[in-house]
């Protein structure tokens, strides 16, 4: 779909008086502010579009969810002081903006070449992240808001379903809370993993909403991983890379795979 389309399929569900639209057509992006406040947020639709291509409600549906959440916590006052349970770390891609269009700096840290941590107070259907304005109006310290984040992600909740694809063992982590690429950050989760594989431990985080561990025991292994994570990372609501990671000695290498067989040549066992 073209940009101007999916504008129009957008408009056409944003029923709030308070908010109005800016259409760039140059830069094929769609602007939605809140007059209350004079502040909104921005739509790449280009990154929309295959989306809408290959399911156009379920794409829609999220996508004004997603509006819907970051316009409201726009005019909702997030507190640090009495929440400190509620801090927890995201990752994002390194071509997220560090500073919003207001003009604050979100506290973030560096994580890999491909991504970045930011931290946010919870708020149940979403979260607020976190910039350097909140913690100097409470007197907060960045490393406050690191261990809080670090202390309460280890206490979330990781099962995961199991597959075992031509020898090689994947696990998938998707607890649908916000929170399931952060798990990468659990460093006793990466470990626990780690003693547990046979073979290699790879690690992928293709979008926001996925943690995905392999058990890497033959060439092919490598392979599946590629046409999996590059799968995952086409249709995440939120994409983070597309590039696994092999952990060894604590550590996350990324790994560049050109995989040489078709999906359909890996058998399950």
């Amino acid at each position: 779909m073209k940009p101007i389309q999916l504008k129009r399929e957008i408009e056409s569900q944003l029923t709030n008086e308070h908010w109005v639209t800016s259409f760039d057509r140059e830069q094929g992006t769609l602007r939605i502010i809140d007059k209350r406040v004079d502040k909104g947020l921005t739509i790449n639709l280009a990154n929309l579009a295959p989306k809408f291509e290959e399911n156009k409600e379920q794409a829609l549906e999220d996508t004004m969810k997603t509006i819907k959440e970051g316009l409201t916590l726009l005019t909702t006052e997030v507190k640090l002081a009495g929440n400190e349970s509620h801090i927890f770390p995201v990752i994002r891609s390194t071509s997220f903006e560090t500073e919003t269009n207001d003009g604050r700096k979100l506290l973030h840290a560096d994580h890999t070449a491909e991504t970045r941590v930011f931290y946010a107070v919870d708020q149940g259907a979403s979260y607020s992240l976190i910039d350097e304005e909140m913690l100097a109006k409470e007197g907060k310290t960045f490393q406050e808001i690191q261990e809080a984040a670090k202390f309460n992600l280890r206490s979330l909740k990781h099962t995961m379903k199991q597959d075992k694809v031509a020898g090689n063992t994947f696990y998938f982590l998707s607890m649908d809370d916000g929170y399931d690429a952060s798990r990468i950050l659990n460093e006793s989760l990466l470990k626990e993993m780690s003693d547990k594989a046979l073979g290699e431990l790879a690690v992928a985080i293709p979008h926001h909403d996925v943690l995905i561990f392999a058990d890497i025991q033959n060439e092919t292994g490598y392979d599946v991983l590629a046409q999996m994570v590059f799968q995952f990372f086409s249709q995440g609501r939120v994409p983070l890379t597309a590039l696994p990671f092999m952990y060894e000695n604590g550590e996350l290498e990324p790994i560049f795979i050109l995989a040489q067989k078709k999906p359909k040549e890996a058998k399950k066992d």
